[in-house]
């Protein structure tokens, strides 16, 4: 959701200002919370101005600056578990997380753990064999 205008921000403050009316009644007015009244009011009160701070932004994930060396880790132990590599990088880097983190990490640097199908090369030895 986008925040509100500067424009309305000022008119809210303005209304209130001008007296003779309670934070609720402009609230009503505008149609706005109560509470975001008073927040405006506070926010002229201590910054001086109206202007609506910065939104989101993303979030920084525990491995994000560990590129390379999952990627490597992946290389070198391309069988193991999420819980495996889990326990490795905790025991290498001292940076220990969840298997659901570890996985979004690998997701992320677009890291496959492919298995090897050892029911598979089990399955064509038989074959061969017989």
């Amino acid at each position: 959701m986008k925040p509100y205008s500067v424009d309305l921000r000022e008119k809210i403050v303005n209304a209130y200002e001008r007296g003779g009316t309670s934070i609720r009644k402009v609230a009503v007015q505008f149609g706005v919370a109560k509470s975001y009244v008073q927040k405006l009011l506070q926010l002229q009160k201590t910054q001086g101005h109206l202007e609506p701070k910065k939104q989101g932004g993303t979030i920084k994930g525990k491995l994000d600056k560990y590129g390379s060396e999952l990627a490597e880790m992946v290389k070198s132990h391309p069988d193991a578990t999420l819980s495996e590599y889990c326990e490795y990088f905790g025991e290498k880097y001292n940076v220990w997380v969840c298997a659901s983190v570890m996985c979004c990490a690998l997701q992320k640097q677009k890291l496959t753990r492919k298995k090897r199908l050892y029911a598979v090369v089990k399955r064509k030895q038989k074959e061969s064999k017989g």
